[in-house]
Formats: structure tokens, C-alpha cells, sequence
């Protein structure tokens, strides 16, 4: 484990490598402790490099046993070796060479699930971002690109099953009780593409004929006896494949398209060339053990990593500073795929919720960086959602101000003018800029400027001279290492609706550049005046949510029910039903902190049923509306000095109204939508589950009784609803006879398949009250529990601390303190998984004092322990200190 923190690595010093790679030769010859690695690679130096520069190669942990120079042993002097690096000298100048390195590693003792390892008697690898390091001693860095041949050599009993990148080459028998395959892949790329694994498995198979008619075979490997379970991740590839080619040109390029799915993974997935390797759970599927959200996770990260094909495989990233090259812009492409296939608008919806939850308030507070860094000590820490998710909305805004054909053209240009090669975010926006001959100078500071802009809105109307002026002004708050900030291009789409409804025209706008319905704010402040326009009108303005700001805007009550009801935008119909509820969502937690009553304003209450009864409404967006913003949406909105009880209080508070004042409404939806056809993970299915499932929730609360939600647990003919059921059970009455019945008989039906075990961990784990700690410590007690397990750690213990905002901030602060012993525990096998939990301290500074107190006390604590790896070390010191 690399516990060196003191390196910092910065964008500005890049330069090339002093050596061309041209071609890797691997062989393995596996073994659960004692797998040989020989590397055979071929390299010349860099015209114009220093012709005395050393070959630096890459390493971690590793043991190397044999070094040859063209086939000729190296002699000592030429070299030399540490576990992290191998360095070469006196190289030609001028001619190839070949570098020939042996290492021994041991799969089966890498917990760090980085680099090969081996679990649940499959050889793994995962190589993103600096895996590959672990394997042999290697120049680890994405811009170096070369084609691959892989041999693999196992026992043939235990390892039935050879992947690697690329297309088959063959296989065959290879002495007593063991064989071989061979893999070439033909499309040069970086190492942490490289992907292997071995095992024995299960496979379901498919073809897709490609639009210039050749034929892929698909293959999706599970476990034996789950390959039922992979139906649909199948259905989505191809559907996936089907899209890129429809909608970006994008055509695949092997014979043969290969996903893994694995138990112990850090990630969600990885897009290795031609052989994606996932975590199980984003592959199998079906109605008894899988909810709605995970057909929609499924689908989504399926195309996610096949798109990846064009977008981070044949076009990669220079270096790692470019990182959201490749995700953000992904991010995008899955997002519009996901939006093609389901509803556009209860996407973007879902999106924006993301976003808000995870980037804002990582985008306030001290892991605030730009979505492309210019500075990092540990790159594992920035797969972060300022990469993916605010990278995804920087692509998005590119599309909106360049339109849907210059956005095209733009990536046309960047597909035919890049494939091949390790790209820049500077290459990426000069292909739109010559495509579409727009500057996008300023626009460009939303790659390099941390933090969300904040725009101060006001508007005023004059009815002598029929102008409507809408005055904006931007600031971006300070982040750390960025206190002066310039102002940013800003899209903000927007409409007028008149008194009946309708969008009113204006005869002509002054004061800044307008296309279409984009208003273009590129001043700190700018006044907008329409001319035209017959009667005041309600502005609706950051219309599906063209960008990612905070809109300080008080419009009226009256202002925000007339968006609700007339808005031909549904984004923007739900974000007005936001806006009225935020409001009185502050002013009840203000209100149980203060210990007095807590009111419900009786317009959202009408606002709500009203769109809650809306026929005409799909019942995806309506179950969307009626899901109020989150605990931790209000604590963002109440700023700092926040108390997560008085929040969950104040919260339960307004639910308890709007139920008891729409209890026949609720019973009404619950009642008309009972499942009348078979299952199907379809968007028009799961929004009916999703519309059916809020109403018994609020049912819950006006009957006060476990026993609707109990029988609702009964009846349930699917994971959606059997879990839904569970959870308004565990959350609404923990102490029930019905909840612990149900509780029991989840474990016991469920208890072979650990993916519906996690979520009735996740179920527990989310239970509100100080009762979480001693519920959280026993579940780990629990049989199934396995701390070496990546999915049961984040079930329980990422849960507890992510979504149980009551439970995880104690005042006592013996949460967090625990919290705290498990980083340490869990840093020391696997440092990437603590990284990742550690930053759900993150908003720790807007806490009450004594809460603050207590959680500063926990991170020192982390920071003061010996020997923490390099990923927690960044983590700790930045939340201290930022």
C-alpha cells in the first residue's frame, strides 16, 4: 500500500515521455499466490529527447525477477530497482529496443482490488487509474498508447475461462492439466485499459450487426446460474449500440464485445477495450430481486461503459488532469440515451437530484475542485461527481448554446479529427469552436473554475411601455485555492407565460445575447428588457436546467403556482413545486428547533394533490413532484449551523400534513393502480410502482398503522415493491411486530443472493434516530455481513453515513467516532473504498457547533493514525484544511 503523500503532481508540468512505447507482449502464467508476469516491450526514443535520458518505468509493491535487454540479461549497473520504480540507462539513441521485465505477484492477497487479484476464485483486474503498475513495471500513464498481445496460461479445471482485450487469436493445451489463449487487440491504448480475467463462468450470447453490416458476437459472463438474471443488461447493450450508431455515428470496432460481471469490485464498471468488467450488481436483474432503479442503473451504466468505446477508449485522455474528457462527456451521452429510452423529463429530474445532493455540496465545501484540476497528490480522489456529473452538465451546456446541429458537427469534428490519439479539454472545445466559428473563451472557465455560480435574478415590469426586464447578476464563491473568480457564459433557458398560459412574444430583447429561448449571461450583471408584451408576465428561467446554478430568485407564491400549472417544461414545473416547498421545509426545521409547532402552507398542500390527481401527468413525473426535497436538500438551503434532527423533524412534520390533508387522494392513487398486468421493467411500469409507492407512503403516515405497509410486503410480486414496503415499515415503525417480521422473512428468503441482502442492510442502515449506531454495530455482527466485500461495506456502512442524516450526526458524536475506526480498519485493506466513504464528512463545518466539534475530532483522529494510506491521507487533510 503507497502511503507517500507528500508528491503533488500538477498540470503544468507535463511533458511527453522521453521513450515511444510500440508494442506490449504479455504472458501470465496464473497462480494464486505465485502468477509470473513477463512483459515484453518495445520502445524508442522520443525524437528531439535528451539522448541521455533514463527509461523511468512505474511500479507498486512489485517484486521483479528477471530484467533482459534484448533478450540479454541487463547488467546490474544499468538499473535500478524499488518496489515502486525500475530505472534504466545508457539506451540507444536512435534505434528500437526491447525491454523484457518478469514479476511475481500474489492475486490472492491484493484487497486493494487494484491491479490483478483474485476473488471468489476469479483473476480480476481493474487498472484505472494507476492499477496497472501492480501487474509489471510500466511507463502507467495514459498518454502512452500501444497495441497489446496477451497469452494467458492457468489451470485448465479451475480456469476454464481466458479473457483479455482485443479478438480471440486462439488457444490450445499446454502441458500437464493446463492451457493457454491468446488475444490481440489491434487499437492502440493506455494500460489502464488493459483488462484480464480467468475463472469459471457462465455466459449468455448475442450478435449485433453493426450499420456497415458486420456481425459482433456479445458475450455477458456471470456466475453459473445467474445467466437468466442477464437478459436485460444484454438488451441494453444492444440497444446502446443501436443508439451510438442512430445518434453519434458511432459504430464498435472488434469482433467481439465482452462484459464480466464480478462481486468484489471498487467501481461501478470499467470500459476496458472490448472487455468491460462489472460489478455485479449493475448486470443481473429480474422483477423478484431487482427494483425499478436498478433496471434503470443497469441500462444506464451499460451504455455508459460501451460509449466509452469512442469516448475514452480510441479518443483518451493526455494525462489524468483530463479526466472529465472522457466521463463527463460520457456521463452525457448515457444521460441522453437514458432520456431517449424513459421519460426525458423525470430523467433530467433525476439528474438535477444527483446533482444537488452529491456535487453541490461537494462543490461548497473543502474537496471543491475544478472539473478539470490543475493539481492532485492522489488521482483515485477525483472520480469524483464534479468530474462525472458537472463534466456532464459542461458538455450539456455546449449543446445548448451551439444548438443540436452545431453540437453535432462539433463532435463529428472531434471524432474524425482525434481518433487515435490522448486528448486535451483544450482539443475538445476547439472542434466546436471551429465547427461553429463561436469563441468559447469564457465558456471555458467551467472547466477550470470550482464552485456553483450563484445568480441574483429580480424583474420588474412597466406596463406604459409593455417592457418586461429580468436583471441578473452572477458571482462564483471562493473554493479552495480560487478566491477571485471572473464571470462565467452562462445559458439560462427561459420563457414568458402570459396570464391564460400561454408563451408570451416578445417583439424584440436588449441588453445581451438571446437565441431562440437561450438567454446568454456573460456579464457579473446584465438587465434583459423584452419589448411587446401586453401584460406582466411569470418568467420561467433555467428551464431544464440548462445550467448548473443556484438561482437566488423570490418569486411569489402566486408566480410559482402559475409555472406548476402552465409550464410546457416539466423540469421546470417540478422545480417551481420545489420552490414552494423549500421555503416551508426551512421554516419547520427552524421551527422544531425552536421547539415551536410546525405549519404546512395550504397552497404547496393544493399544489401538490393537484398534480398528485393529474390524469394528464405521467405517473412517473407525478411520484417525482410528491417526493419532497431531501434532508440534506434543506440543510444546503439552510446554510451552515444546521441541526440534522430539527431538519428530519421539521420535514416528517410537513409529510404528516400534506398526508393527512390528501389521505383520500393517496388512497385513491394507491387503489387505482394496483398491478393489473405482468411485471415490466418498462418506464410506463415502473412510473405507475414509483406513483403507487408514494401514496402508500403518505398513507403510512395519515393511517399511522403498519398495517397497509404490512400488507403491502405481503402482496408484493416484486423487488420494487417488496422493498418499498419493507422501507416505509422499517422507517415508519421500527418497533413493529410487522417490521421485524418482515425484516426476518427478507433475510431468510433472500439470504443466498447478496445483492437483495444489501439492500436490506441499506433498508436498516437508513432507520432515522439515534438507535442507527447500536443497529449498524450489531448488523456487522451479522453472518452476512463481510467487511472484504466492496458492495456490503457501502450497503451498511456507506449508507449509514451517506443517507441517515439523523443517525450518522449524533450530538454525542460516537457516530462519527466510529465511523472513524472503520476508515482506519477498512484503509488498511482497502484505500480507494475508505477514500470514498471518508467523504461523507464532507459538509461536516455546517453543522451545529457541537456536532462540528465532535466530527472535526473524528477526522483528526483519522489523521493522526500511522501508516494511512496516500488516498485517505489527501481525503483527511483536505476536509481539515480546506
Amino acid at each position: 500500500m503507497r502511503t507517500d503523500t507528500g508528491r503533488i503532481i500538477h498540470l503544468a508540468d507535463y511533458r511527453p515521455t522521453d521513450f515511444v512505447l510500440e508494442r506490449v507482449d504479455l504472458t501470465f502464467e496464473l497462480d494464486p499466490t505465485e502468477t509470473k508476469v513477463e512483459a515484453r516491450l518495445i520502445f524508442h526514443r522520443r525524437e528531439g529527447a535528451d539522448p541521455n535520458a533514463p527509461l523511468v518505468l512505474d511500479g507498486d509493491e512489485l517484486k521483479m525477477t528477471g530484467l533482459l535487454f534484448d533478450q540479454i540479461e541487463l547488467a546490474p549497473e544499468r538499473y535500478t530497482e524499488t518496489p515502486d520504480s525500475l530505472t534504466i540507462r545508457d539506451l540507444p539513441a536512435s534505434v528500437p529496443f526491447e525491454i523484457t521485465i518478469t514479476t511475481l505477484i500474489n492475486p490472492e492477497a491484493n484487497t486493494q482490488l487494484m491491479g490483478l487479484y483474485r476473488s471468489n476464485g476469479i483473476y480480476c483486474t481493474q487498472c484505472e487509474a494507476e492499477g496497472f503498475r501492480r501487474i509489471t513495471f510500466f511507463p502507467d500513464r495514459p498518454d502512452v498508447l500501444a497495441v497489446y498481445t496477451v497469452n494467458i496460461i492457468a489451470d485448465k479445471a479451475a480456469n476454464p475461462l481466458l479473457l483479455s482485450n482485443g479478438n480471440f487469436l486462439g488457444g490450445a493445451g499446454y502441458g500437464e492439466g493446463k492451457h493457454f489463449a491468446a488475444w490481440f487487440d489491434p487499437h492502440p491504448k493506455p494500460s489502464y485499459l488493459f483488462a484480464l480475467v480467468a475463472g469459471d463462468l457462465g455466459v449468455v450470447e448475442d450478435t449485433f450487426v453493426t450499420m456497415s453490416e458486420r456481425e459482433v458476437a456479445l458475450k455477458i459472463y456471470v456466475e453459473h446460474g445467474k445467466e437468466a438474471r442477464a437478459a436485460y443488461a444484454m438488451d441494453a447493450l444492444k440497444r446502446s449500440m443501436k443508439w451510438d450508431q442512430e445518434v453519434f455515428g458511432r459504430e464498435y470496432d472488434l469482433d467481439i464485445f465482452m462484459i464480466v460481471a464480478v462481486s468484489d469490485f471498487n467501481m461501478g464498471a470499467m470500459e476496458n477495450k472490448g472487455l468491460n468488467i462489472f460489478n455485479d450488481k449493475y448486470v443481473l436483474a429480474d422483477p423478484e430481486t431487482a427494483t425499478d432503479q436498478d433496471y434503470a442503473n443497469i441500462e444506464a451504466i451499460i451504455a455508459h461503459e460501451y460509449f466509452h468505446n469512442w469516448t475514452g477508449n480510441r479518443i483518451t485522455c493526455r494525462d489524468w488532469f483530463q479526466l472529465c474528457l472522457k466521463e463527463g462527456l460520457t456521463v452525457y451521452r448515457d444521460h441522453e440515451f437514458s432520456a431517449d429510452q424513459r421519460s426525458r423529463a423525470v430523467k433530467r429530474i433525476a439528474e438535477v437530484r444527483h446533482l444537488r445532493s452529491e456535487q453541490f455540496p461537494e462543490d461548497s465545501g473543502p474537496l471543491a475542485h475544478p472539473v478539470r484540476p490543475t493539481k492532485y497528490r492522489e488521482i483515485n480522489n477525483f472520480y469524483t461527481t464534479t468530474v462525472y456529473e458537472k463534466g456532464s452538465e459542461v458538455t450539456r451546456m455546449i449543446a445548448t448554446i451551439l444548438g443540436r446541429d452545431g453540437f453535432k458537427k462539433g463532435m463529428d469534428l472531434y471524432f474524425e479529427r482525434h481518433d487515435g490519439d490522448a486528448a486535451t479539454v483544450e482539443d475538445f472545445v476547439k472542434c466546436f469552436e471551429d465547427a461553429s466559428g463561436r469563441d468559447l473563451t469564457q465558456f471555458s472557465l467551467w472547466y477550470h473554475q470550482a464552485g456553483t455560480p450563484q445568480i441574483t435574478v429580480s424583474s420588474s415590469y412597466d406596463a406604459s411601455a409593455k417592457t418586461f426586464s429580468l436583471s441578473l447578476e452572477q458571482m462564483v464563491p471562493a473554493t479552495p485555492g480560487q478566491t477571485a473568480k471572473e464571470p462565467m457564459h452562462i445559458p439560462l433557458k427561459f420563457t414568458l407565460i402570459g396570464e391564460n398560459g400561454a408563451e408570451a412574444q416578445p417583439s424584440a430583447v436588449s441588453g445581451g445575447e438571446v437565441t431562440g429561448d437561450v438567454l446568454h449571461l456573460t456579464e457579473r450583471s446584465q438587465t434583459f428588457v423584452f419589448a411587446g408584451i401586453g401584460a406582466r408576465p411569470v418568467v420561467s428561467l433555467n428551464r431544464g436546467f440548462s445550467a448548473p446554478v443556484n438561482l437566488h430568485f423570490s418569486q411569489t407564491t402566486d408566480d410559482l403556482a402559475h409555472i406548476a400549472r402552465h409550464d410546457s417544461d416539466l423540469f421546470a414545473r417540478w422545480q417551481a413545486i420545489t420552490d414552494l416547498a423549500l421555503p416551508n421545509l426551512t421554516a419547520a426545521a427552524k421551527a422544531a428547533a425552536g421547539g415551536k409547532p410546525v405549519e404546512c402552507d395550504a397552497s404547496l398542500c393544493d399544489a401538490l394533490l393537484a398534480i398528485a390527481s393529474d390524469d394528464s401527468l405521467e405517473p412517473a413525473f407525478r411520484a417525482q413532484a410528491l417526493a419532497l426535497p431531501s434532508e440534506s436538500d434543506i440543510a444546503r438551503e439552510l446554510g451552515a449551523n444546521n441541526d440534522p434532527d430539527a431538519i428530519h423533524q421539521g420535514r416528517q412534520a410537513i409529510l404528516s400534513a400534506i398526508a393527512t390533508a390528501g389521505a383520500s387522494t393517496f388512497r385513491s392513487l394507491y387503489d387505482g393502480l394496483a398491478a393489473s398486468t405482468p411485471f415490466s421493467p418498462d418506464a410506463a411500469g415502473a412510473g405507475r410502482r414509483a406513483l403507487r409507492n408514494a401514496a402508500l407512503s403518505f398513507l403510512a403516515l395519515s393511517d399511522n398503522s403498519p398495517a397497509g405497509a404490512a400488507e403491502a410486503y405481503a402482496k408484493a410480486d416484486n423487488m420494487t415493491d417488496l422493498s418499498q414496503a419493507l422501507t416505509v415499515l422499517a422507517h415508519r415503525f421500527p418497533d413493529a411486530t410487522e417490521t421485524h417480521a418482515a425484516l426476518s422473512s427478507f433475510e431468510s428468503r433472500f439470504a443466498a443472493n447478496a445483492l437483495v441482502l444489501d439492500k436490506w442492510f441499506s433498508i436498516q442502515a437508513t432507520i432515522p434516530g439515534e438507535g442507527a449506531l447500536d443497529r449498524v454495530m450489531r448488523l456487522m455482527q451479522n453472518p452476512h455481513f463481510t467487511a472484504s466485500n466492496p458492495n456490503r461495506v457501502r450497503a451498511l456502512i456507506g449508507t449509514f453515513a451517506f443517507a441517515n442524516p439523523t443517525g450518522f450526526n449524533r450530538p454525542d458524536g460516537k457516530a462519527y467516532h466510529f465511523f472513524a475506526e472503520e476508515i482506519l480498519a477498512i484503509d488498511k485493506r482497502n484505500p480507494q473504498l475508505a477514500a470514498r466513504l471518508l467523504t461523507a464528512l464532507r459538509s461536516w463545518r455546517l453543522l451545529e457547533p457541537v456536532r462540528a466539534d465532535q466530527a472535526r475530532e473524528a477526522l483528526m483522529t483519522i489523521e493522526r493514525a500511522p501508516s494511512l494510506s496516500s488516498d485517505v491521507a489527501d481525503i483527511v487533510e483536505r476536509m481539515l484544511k480546506g
